[in-house]
């Protein structure tokens, strides 16, 4: 019997508590059969994952979570088996990243002035070094101090979008990051499109352009998509002829998503790693 598929996890490469081996450790205790490592814009835990999933049974599909940006919300997209020395992919996501940091000090540099406490130094102690730095981190700062008692707290109140603190951040545009994965020999999936950012925005015009660009599936079984909606977006996927996948989104501690509670088909995931040429699953 099969186990798990789940296709969306970060590490503290990223926006996770848990490193790349206390992912994977999480994954087995789960009893997971897969788990792709998506963290934000970064493919530098891959090799750490690799390792500690030497001897375990566990597969490992190495990825990557690509920001992009549609009008004012944030959309992601997953990029499985991607070419980690992608030259375009390469640069976009350190442009990506310092971006981040930077949007990262100029929101901190607000948030002072009425919670003076907090310091940039206290962003930076919640990180790794080479961590993509990110809202998350200052929620954990926050939190730290006192000011909220969790993520969630941080992210319905201070740095909510209406917050009076937010700062927008500068990204491709979907269709690009779509592209800039298919080129790099990835397989793009749009990250939990049903969300309340993207879920008014990805109109079926745009959906085509997407798929024209090379888009392989829409992340239908996510707790994002507003009102548990999986069945729209299974439809939209076979509208458009494109995979379902379902997964965890899965940070650790950073956020209450656990570890199999959406999963992916064994057909989906072979259709994936089929259509990958950047990279090739580690098999533990």
């Amino acid at each position: 019997m099969p186990g798990l598929i789940d296709l969306h996890a970060h590490s503290s490469v990223s926006d996770g508590t848990e490193t790349p081996a206390q992912l994977i450790g999480a994954a087995v205790l789960a009893g997971l059969d897969v788990i792709a490592l998506t963290d934000h814009d970064s493919t530098a835990g891959w090799t750490e994952a690799f390792d500690a999933a030497r001897g375990t049974g566990i597969t490992v599909l190495p990825g990557l979570e690509l920001s992009t940006q549609l009008e004012l919300a944030s959309v992601h997209v997953l990029g499985y088996l991607v070419d980690p020395a992608n030259p375009a992919l390469v640069a976009t996501t350190e442009q990506i990243r310092e971006e981040r940091l930077h949007r990262a000090e100029t929101m901190v540099s607000r948030i002072v002035k009425d919670y003076p406490l907090l310091s940039w130094d206290d962003v930076l102690a919640q990180t790794t070094p080479g961590a993509t730095i990110g809202r998350p981190h200052i929620a954990d700062a926050l939190v730290a101090r006192g000011y909220v008692m969790d993520r969630g707290a941080a992210f319905q109140g201070i740095l909510h979008w209406q917050g009076g603190y937010y700062q927008p951040h500068d990204a491709p545009e979907p269709v690009v990051g779509v592209r800039l994965i298919a080129e790099a020999g990835g397989v793009p999936v749009i990250a939990h499109p049903g969300a309340r950012g993207p879920n008014g925005l990805l109109t079926d015009d745009r959906l085509r352009a997407l798929v024209d660009a090379g888009l392989f599936g829409l992340e239908a079984h996510h707790r994002d998509n507003v009102h548990g909606d999986s069945k729209k977006w299974e439809a939209k996927a076979r509208q458009f002829g494109v995979v379902v996948t379902g997964s965890s989104d899965y940070h650790g501690e950073g956020k209450p998503n656990r570890l199999g509670e959406n999963t992916t088909s064994r057909e989906v995931y072979e259709q994936i790693v089929e259509q990958g040429t950047g990279a090739v699953p580690f098999r533990g």
